[in-house]
């Protein structure tokens, strides 16, 4: 967020005058749906043969090498997936669906005298539907399903400066779903498996028509780790029926990709999410350079968080 303010105050300066963007701005995001848990199951922990894989991806301006990377590596992930089998021999029931950090919000930057409005528009959790597909998500009989998904990666870089992957995971999976946009994605039997990628740390919050300054950059953020962790735990009855793998930045950091925030609240997620004795969750750098570093850990985290489901 800073990043953007700082660019954006910058152009501000030299053309000696406010800027704004001109996209609409839609309602206020509140959202309120917390989905529903699925019971407390057999107890029993069990191989899953089914896995829900979502992606929200950081399309502010300064993710385009970013995104660049994940396009080049999803056929790697896809490839993944297809090998997978359970132990009796049958391929992984995988669908795969993805969508963005940003939300619709409107909010005014001041420095001294120099007072931005900005009116930014975000998926608000919707997931992607283009590259010649009209389907919400992708599944393993699709054809040239990891092409697609390597396409769909490319989210651009026109979303909201105030990232906030925490609550448009909880949008995409709950308010989403109850008007119908991302409604059948979800199956009670299957490992609900979330990959967020960003550069910055998460600033989620419902709040509208705010005023952030430079010294203070960040919104006031009403959608907590905390909040997701018990979101995600009630939306599918049980901690061992999630997962989720944060490639983001460990400390301020930079790397080819340029710089990154530390992603202190992503980092109090992951951990949250093991405090019942098991890896649920996994941090990884996005300054590693390279995203098979971090998509590769997703990957393992939720194969073994697959092969110990109590559903």
């Amino acid at each position: 967020m800073m990043k953007a303010i700082g660019g954006f105050l910058l152009l501000a300066l030299v053309a000696c005058g406010p800027a704004m963007r001109d996209d609409d701005v839609g309602d206020d995001g509140s959202g309120s749906n917390n989905g529903s848990g699925s019971g407390s199951g057999s107890g029993v922990a069990r191989e899953c043969s089914k896995m829900d894989i979502i992606f929200v991806v950081d399309n502010s301006g300064s993710m385009e090498e970013e995104q660049s990377n994940l396009a080049t590596n999803f056929p790697m992930f896809a490839q993944v997936l297809e090998n997978y089998t359970t132990s009796d021999g049958q391929p992984l029931d995988y669908r795969v669906a993805i969508t963005t950090t940003g939300r619709d919000i409107s909010y005014t930057v001041t420095s001294g005298p120099i007072s931005l409005p900005f009116n930014e528009h975000g998926e608000n959790g919707a997931f992607q539907n283009n590259c010649n597909s009209t389907k919400r998500w992708l599944e393993r009989t699709d054809p040239n399903m990891a092409q697609t998904l390597a396409c769909r990666a490319d989210v651009g870089i026109e979303g909201p400066g105030i990232e906030m992957p925490l609550l448009m995971t909880k949008w995409a999976l709950a308010d989403r779903v109850q008007d119908n946009t991302n409604a059948g994605f979800l199956r009670d039997d299957a490992l609900l498996a979330v990959v967020i990628l960003t550069d910055e740390d998460d600033a989620s919050t419902t709040a509208n028509n705010f005023t952030l300054t430079v010294a203070t950059a960040n919104p006031p953020s009403d959608w907590n780790p905390q909040d997701e962790v018990n979101f995600l735990d009630q939306l599918k009855g049980n901690r061992t029926r999630w997962a989720a793998g944060v490639i983001a930045g460990d400390g301020n950091c930079s790397s080819g990709f340029g710089d990154a925030a530390d992603g202190v609240r992503l980092k109090e997620f992951v951990n949250l999410a093991n405090s019942q004795n098991s890896t649920q969750a996994v941090f990884s750098s996005i300054c590693d350079g390279d995203l098979t570093v971090g998509l590769t850990e997703a990957l393992d985290t939720f194969q073994a968080a697959c092969g110990a489901i109590i559903l």
